[in-house]
């Protein structure tokens, strides 16, 4: 019988997967679709505007400890999320995808796809030239007739900001012949060493002596590591990549590198399978439900971590006669009870949304708990977006507070599982 069953195959549920795998118990991943990695940026933000402020927290750490009580950061403890953080940075060295920081902890400031600044604590080594505290200037290449993605628009707001860029275009057919290409195709094609040839040659001609090369995020999917090395030795320049909008190819790349070691480690992960409830005996879950085109498909195990996500992630639902709730469990939420009260008139209120900041409340083990702080479920544990107390989107930490309560919840589940083992 599987240990855990893990509801979610974003961050927080990838990492919580490995690591009670690593622990030594039998894991599953289900999930509806592949996770919010496919859309970010691939960085790992940890906090870079706290709630209330209007700052770029460039003390992260700093930030972090100040944060209200409540917060799932405060939750995990700020050593846990350290050791969260310490853990990725050791796992992603080790499957040859490495992130990196300041070496004195502080944010990284890396450009935008619109070329504004973006505070991250941890990001993969092909984003890191982009570092916006460095003097050298920056050359931003694009191929036409590569969607969304625009070099004279992020020149043009990093000039505004006092760096030296300037923009540059390169014809589409330097990569493939097609018109329309998407950038996970793009970088697919990248993997090829005859259009790595025909790129480098391509960009001999723009580089100038003593720039560095900020290019969108498709240089290689899985032969990312070979591209940014050619790059780097042949054009004798420091090469960077800009993230682009979705689909996210340093996302995805993630994500490939996780699942792949997850398979290492005896996990398996299904992608399609989209949890639609559970079963309850004597205060424990029994099942969870997935839906199929006949009858619902159960899935038994001795404990669930519900990693769904909130209601962007499609973890949280509501109807038209005002009901918010959480779609596998059930368990309540601090997302208010009156409609009119969910969202503020104005959508990019600094307060931000009370529909996004609420969330599934836990106690300090990650079990869900009532609003009077009673455990609702002896086995389910809940991490990442789906958790209360936290805007991750607003407060540029969605990875941070995936990562360590996925860490911390698994560590908490890893604790139950051994006590179960030695139960006569």
């Amino acid at each position: 019988m599987t240990d855990l069953l893990v509801i979610g195959a974003g961050l927080a549920g990838l990492t919580a997967a490995l690591r009670a795998a690593q622990a030594g118990l039998r894991v599953k991943v289900i999930a509806k679709g592949m996770g919010a990695l496919h859309w970010s940026a691939g960085t790992v933000d940890l906090l870079g505007y706290p709630p209330g402020q209007d700052a770029v927290a460039v003390q992260p750490w700093t930030a972090l400890e100040a944060l209200p009580a409540d917060h799932p950061y405060q939750v995990a403890g700020v050593e846990t999320v350290r050791a969260a953080v310490k853990w990725f940075e050791q796992l992603t060295a080790e499957l040859g995808l490495p992130y990196t920081g300041n070496e004195n902890s502080t944010n990284l400031r890396l450009p935008s796809p619109i070329g504004a600044t973006r505070p991250t604590l941890l990001a993969p080594a092909a984003q890191r030239a982009g570092d916006l505290d460095r003097n050298e200037p920056m050359v931003i290449v694009s191929f036409r007739g590569l969607r969304d993605f625009f070099p004279q628009l992020i020149a043009h707001n990093l000039k505004l900001q006092g760096h030296a860029a300037r923009a540059a275009f390169l014809p589409l057919t330097v990569l493939t012949e097609c018109r329309d290409r998407n950038t996970i195709q793009l970088a697919t094609l990248l993997d090829e060493p005859e259009t790595l040839q025909r790129l480098l040659a391509a960009l001999k001609l723009v580089v100038k002596e003593g720039e560095r090369v900020g290019l969108p995020a498709i240089l290689g999917l899985h032969e990312h590591g070979t591209v940014m090395a050619t790059l780097a030795r042949e054009l004798a320049a420091p090469i960077f990549e800009i993230p682009t909008l979705p689909p996210s190819v340093p996302g995805i790349r993630l994500t490939n590198a996780f699942r792949r070691h997850l398979a290492a480690q005896g996990v398996r992960v299904e992608v399609g399978m989209e949890a639609i409830g559970s079963h309850l005996e004597e205060g424990r879950v029994a099942w969870v439900e997935t839906a199929t085109s006949a009858r619902p498909l159960k899935h038994r195990a001795t404990n669930y971590l519900l990693a769904t996500g909130g209601v962007l992630g499609g973890g949280f639902t509501s109807d038209h006669n005002g009901r918010f709730w959480e779609t596998v469990f059930h368990v309540p939420l601090t997302v208010p009870e009156d409609r009119s009260q969910w969202f503020r008139p104005r959508f990019l209120d600094p307060a931000g949304q009370p529909a996004f900041h609420g969330g599934v409340p836990v106690d300090n083990q990650f079990r869900p708990i009532t609003a009077h702080g009673a455990r609702i479920m002896a086995n389910v544990w809940a991490a990442g977006g789906a958790l209360a107390h936290a805007d991750a989107i607003q407060e540029r930490a969605l990875e941070g507070i995936a990562l360590a309560t996925g860490y911390a919840a698994a560590t908490w589940i890893a604790t139950e599982q051994k006590k179960l083992a030695v139960t006569p």
